[in-house]
């Protein structure tokens, strides 16, 4: 099942060409400051009541650029109360749309990394607890390597989370575009990576970029696949997987090049 994000174009296009939305919450204006609008929220369901389109959510999560609202930052090394509420919300979305996985992003490495990484569990192991009971999984996803204050962006460290939590309701996103960074364009360490976390990969994002830092987004450059230097015969790697490959382009341009590339291949 190929699918797109929510911010690539509106629902009713993407029903056209893609069979699931990612539903990118931070980019959806659904939030006043850090207060969810109900209404805001009935009107997407009203519409993708209108489409064939399957859903997945990517909840909120760390950032620190000028476009993402500050007001629901979210770093799982690091939450409070408002933080858990928020993530919360998105699983809770989740399971009224029947979606197929929430997206979320581990947490920072602040003064010591081990006590970071203790924390991050500790806040996994209750957000999957809220999930398992309201039947959403979640997909921990791996981050780039390239910006040295990312949990979780090789595999050991991404498993080590997994099996940490111990939860059937925590699994893997896999971004391959993040990957990439990691193994810094080593395609036979990509595909090692893909091979390690295979079992356990409940979502996949997909998108291209060239495989080293730069000084935007650490060179997580978000290009639809074949834009960059990226194998994605490496998806051969997830052996079994029934889920979405979410093409997480910003256009609709992206999207049809993406959907492409990624068919010859599937």
């Amino acid at each position: 099942m190929i699918g797109a994000s929510s911010f690539a174009a509106p629902l009713s296009i993407l029903d056209e060409h893609v069979d699931s939305v990612e539903l990118y919450i931070p980019k959806l204006g659904v939030y006043n400051s850090d207060e969810l609008n109900y209404e805001a929220i009935q009107i997407i369901i009203d519409e993708l009541s209108t489409c064939n389109l399957e859903t997945s959510i990517h909840a909120p999560y760390f950032a620190d650029t000028p476009n993402y609202p500050f007001e629901i930052v979210v770093d799982l090394s690091a939450m409070k109360k408002l933080h858990f509420r928020l993530i919360e919300e998105s699983i809770s979305l989740a399971s009224e749309l029947g979606s197929k996985a929430v997206v979320i992003h581990p947490g920072r490495i602040h003064a010591d990394r081990e006590h970071s990484f203790r924390k991050m569990i500790d806040a996994l192991k209750q957000l999957a607890d809220f999930a398992l009971d309201r039947n959403v999984v979640l997909g921990l996803e791996n981050k780039e390597g390239t910006d040295p204050e990312n949990l979780c962006c090789d595999y050991a460290e991404l498993l080590r989370a997994v099996y940490a939590v111990d939860s059937p309701a925590l699994g893997i996103t896999f971004d391959v575009g993040h990957a990439n960074l990691t193994c810094r364009s080593d395609q036979a360490l990509l595909r090692h990576f893909a091979r390690q976390i295979s079992e356990h990969v409940v979502h996949v994002h997909l998108h291209d970029n060239h495989g080293c830092w730069t000084d935007e987004y650490c060179g997580d450059a978000h290009m639809a696949p074949g834009g960059g230097c990226i194998d994605y015969s490496v998806l051969k790697e997830l052996h079994d997987f029934k889920g979405i490959y979410n093409l997480e382009v910003f256009s609709l341009e992206d999207v049809l090049e993406g959907k492409r590339v990624i068919s010859e291949i599937l």
